[in-house]
């Protein structure tokens, strides 16, 4: 009896804080436009400051400066696919459809894997589709050779360093297209698309665009993309489940991170360290998501990460779960047989 009453007491906990939550998943039509324009003509700004400008401080400045900016693009992308921000309007639609080819994430694939993450983060009898795989460490251990180095591939550093290559052209463009070419056609548009833009910059600007407009814009933001979408579920403290445990209020709590950052950073982020809130509800605006943690307590959970070198260290050799410590652990707190 005792139980069930705590249970109820939680349940009833849990729709409290998701109704308050929700309160704030509405659009303010005028924010959403200001924050796409701004973003726009920085971005626009930046690329014609990078092709007419030969101080080589600014050009640098200005590449790593794009980087940032492109990864704000894509998280307010990021929330119009989840349907928080300007729908029904034919120019947005317009717009976020050539950014995603523009940065290898068409919008059907990341509609389709970025759902299917929402719906089933944290579950370990989940087809790791949309994020990093987990392998508990009894499955790691009596796995063969090829799957745990496989395994092991997918969760590298180096994989997430060069997230250009291995998580946009190989996971999102590739895999699509190998998994069903006729349903992800406009992953093969964003490759052309792609590919016909490099060639373009780096036969008429020469190399140094090439370089400095083109190539590193793309592996410095897919690297800060892919180690966030990484150490947003994967953390020390995180929480996992077997089938008949998960809810999705305890998966958005228990299983997202809160990444502090200063407040340059949360604007080049797009407040997306606010994970665990955007998972309990992927409707609220990201311009919204800071309103929600100050205005909820039970929201403003010590925060599991921040961007320090050493927290990210943190994040980066875990890599299988011990059920029997019920956390993530890295291959030197267990050896193999």
């Amino acid at each position: 009896m005792k139980d069930f009453i705590l249970k109820q007491e939680s349940l009833t906990r849990d729709k409290r804080i998701y109704l308050a939550a929700k309160a704030y998943a509405k659009e303010n039509r005028f924010l959403s436009w200001f924050h796409l324009l701004i973003v726009i003509v920085c971005v626009i700004g930046s690329y014609l400051i990078l092709f007419f400008n030969s101080n080589i401080i600014i050009l640098f400045s200005f590449s790593f400066l794009l980087s940032l900016l492109l990864v704000r693009f894509f998280v307010i992308y990021h929330d119009f696919v989840h349907k928080a921000i300007l729908q029904n309007s034919r120019t947005s639609t317009f717009i976020f459809t050539c950014f995603g080819l523009f940065i290898l994430a068409p919008i059907s694939i990341w509609q389709r894997s970025h759902n299917h993450h929402h719906q089933n983060n944290s579950r370990l009898d989940s087809p790791g589709i949309g994020s990093f795989p987990v392998m508990t460490k009894n499955d790691y251990v009596n796995s063969t050779r090829t799957k745990r180095y496989s395994y092991l591939s997918a969760r590298h550093s180096f994989t997430i360093l060069f997230g250009y290559l291995f998580t946009f052209i190989l996971g999102m463009c590739l895999r699509s297209l190998f998994y069903n070419y006729r349903k992800h056609g406009d992953s093969l548009v964003a490759l052309i698309v792609h590919g016909v833009l490099g060639w373009v910059i780096f036969n008429y600007a020469g190399i140094g665009s090439f370089i400095l407009a083109f190539l590193m814009p793309a592996l410095i933001s897919s690297c800060i993309g892919s180690y966030l979408f990484y150490a947003q579920h994967n953390y020390p403290g995180v929480v996992l489940y077997l089938r008949g445990t998960w809810s999705h209020y305890r998966a958005a709590i228990e299983s997202s991170s809160y990444i502090k950052m200063n407040p340059v950073m949360e604007w080049f982020t797009g407040n997306i360290g606010y994970h665990h809130i955007h998972h309990l509800n992927a409707a609220i605006p990201f311009y919204n998501l800071p309103k929600v943690y100050k205005a909820i307590p039970e929201l403003r959970i010590d925060h599991d990460s921040t961007l320090h070198p050493f927290d990210v260290w943190r994040c980066l050799r875990l890599k299988v779960w011990d059920q029997s410590l019920n956390k993530m652990v890295g291959l030197r707190d267990f050896q193999l047989k």
